[in-house]
Parts: structure tokens; C-alpha cells; sequence
């Protein structure tokens, strides 16, 4: 990258922060109710699904949170049952930080990359396995329940190593997926726009899918997971990749994605994402708040 591209990096970054704050302010509301913290937001679910956190409130104007502010949260969240989790990015909020970690909680990094108005995706599409295609899924496609189970999978052996998960525990994972509702609520969001699947299969057995999540010109690309006995054969960056064409392809302008740890995110830039920001998870330690 030139100097000139860096320097037009450094000016389109508060654009960027500012798409993706009202984009993740604006993802939890087709789900959740919304509790007012002043400057913290809590999104609580309702209903059955993924469980939601608090961040910073969209556009506040007053004074920054603090530690007591973060408590107040907490309190809440355990009232409600609910995880104690606040979700963030360190370049547009930075002073929570300190507050977080006043209050008691762990705060972990990842990698936050980009696509964005005017970066382009790199080159052709990678190539995949013999046999194996990668293809939007409708929400009545008969892989459906593998390809939301099959990133559960994935993240329960977090790495980029080949793993022990294959396609028995794929199939167990898929009847819960079903009857715990999990592939219904999906297929609800595809019907409604809200999200894509992506899968990669191979004689008929989903090795890898991820999502996008589209609101208006921004989309997060997310759950991205392949099989751990699949893996070291692109396949997750061929599902990236047949993301951002489909989200390109469809008026999305900007997407960008989290990625767990530096080793995921270089598989990231290879499909043209570039780094521009740092995702903040806090939450209890592993012995307790």
C-alpha cells in the first residue's frame, strides 16, 4: 500500500466506524427489545436465539460510561438471565474500555477487517475442491440444518488445524439444529432478507457455511466454519468469497467481518478484506465477575 493509499485509508476511517456503528445498532432490533443505559444500550432477545449484549449508545452526546454505568448493566443481565457481554469497537469508543475492565470484566480482541466503497475483492473466485460446489442456500434447501449446524462444529475446535469433527458429528448436530428450531429461525431471516447462507457441499454433506447480514448497503459477514475434518482446503474462504459477490451483487457497499485471532484474519485478506479496526467482546472472567 502507498503512502497516498494509507493516507486515504485514515480519511474514510471515520465513515467506515460510522456505517458500522449504526449497522450494529440496527442488527439486534429485528430481535431483540431495547433497554436505555444512557450511554449503554442493552439489546435482551425475545424469544428463543442467539442471546445479545449491550454496546454503546448510537450517536450519545453526554458523558462516557462508566465503570457504575457498566455495573448497572451487569446487574441487569443477570436479572434477565441473560450473558453478561458488552460488544464494541475500540477506534470509535475507546474510553470503555477502562470502564469494562473497572467493572470486573475481560476484555478480548479480534482482528475487525473490510471491504469497503472502494476496495475491490481479490481476483477470481478461488477454485474448490473436485466436487465440491459452493452456492446460496434457500430457505428450503435440504442442507439447510447442516449448514447452520456445521460452524457450531467449527468453533467448538477454534484453530485453522485439521480437527476430529466429521460428518457423524455433523449429522447429530443437524437433527438439533432441527428440532431445537435453530434452521427454522434461519430460514425465517433468509425469507425475510435479513440473511444469506452460504454452504460448500460435497455429495450432498455440508463441509462448510457462513453467513451475511444485510442492512441497507452494510452487511457483516459472520459464522463462517468449516467441518474440522474438512479443513486446509479453502473452503472457507471459497464461502467468503461467494458472500461478498452475492452482497456486491445485491447493493452492498461496505462489508467487513471479525475474525477470532491474526492466523483467521490472514485468510480473510486473501478474499481482499484489509484490517482497519479492533471488535471488543467483554465478559466475566472464566472464575466469575
Amino acid at each position: 500500500m502507498t503512502s497516498d493509499d494509507l493516507a486515504a485509508a485514515r480519511r474514510a476511517l471515520p465513515d467506515l466506524l460510522s456505517g458500522i456503528e449504526q449497522y450494529y445498532d440496527a442488527v439486534p432490533r429485528s430481535a431483540a427489545r431495547v433497554e436505555d443505559f444512557g450511554p449503554l444500550t442493552l439489546f435482551v432477545r425475545d424469544g428463543e436465539g442467539w442471546p445479545y449484549y449491550a454496546r454503546p449508545t448510537l450517536g450519545h452526546s453526554g458523558p462516557a460510561a462508566t465503570a457504575e454505568d457498566v455495573r448497572r448493566v451487569l446487574a441487569r443481565q443477570r436479572e434477565l438471565e441473560q450473558p453478561q457481554a458488552f460488544e464494541w469497537v475500540a477506534e470509535h469508543d475507546p474510553q470503555l474500555r477502562a470502564a469494562v475492565e473497572e467493572a470486573g470484566l475481560t476484555v478480548h480482541e479480534h482482528p475487525l477487517l473490510v471491504l469497503g466503497p472502494d476496495d475491490e475483492p481479490a481476483g477470481a473466485t478461488p477454485a474448490s475442491p473436485e466436487g465440491v460446489e459452493v452456492r446460496i442456500l434457500a430457505a428450503g434447501a435440504p442442507e439447510l440444518a447442516s449448514a447452520v449446524a456445521v460452524p457450531h462444529l467449527a468453533f467448538g475446535e477454534p484453530g485453522t488445524a485439521t480437527g476430529t469433527a466429521g460428518l457423524d458429528e455433523l449429522a447429530v448436530a443437524a437433527r438439533e439444529a432441527a428440532a431445537d428450531g435453530s434452521a427454522a429461525r434461519v430460514a425465517g431471516r433468509i425469507t425475510a432478507g435479513r440473511t444469506v447462507l452460504a454452504a460448500a457441499v460435497q455429495d450432498g454433506s455440508v463441509l462448510c457455511a457462513g453467513q451475511h447480514n444485510p442492512v441497507g448497503e452494510v452487511t457483516e459477514v459472520a459464522g463462517v466454519g468449516t467441518l474440522p475434518s474438512a479443513r486446509r482446503q479453502g473452503l472457507g474462504l471459497a464461502v467468503t468469497a461467494a458472500l461478498v459477490a452475492h452482497a456486491r451483487a445485491n447493493g452492498v457497499r461496505t462489508v467487513f467481518l471479525s475474525a477470532a485471532d491474526e492466523d483467521v484474519a490472514r485468510i480473510y485478506r486473501r478474499a481482499g478484506f484489509r484490517p482497519f479496526a479492533t471488535a471488543l467482546i467483554a465478559e466475566p472472567a472464566q472464575n466469575g465477575a
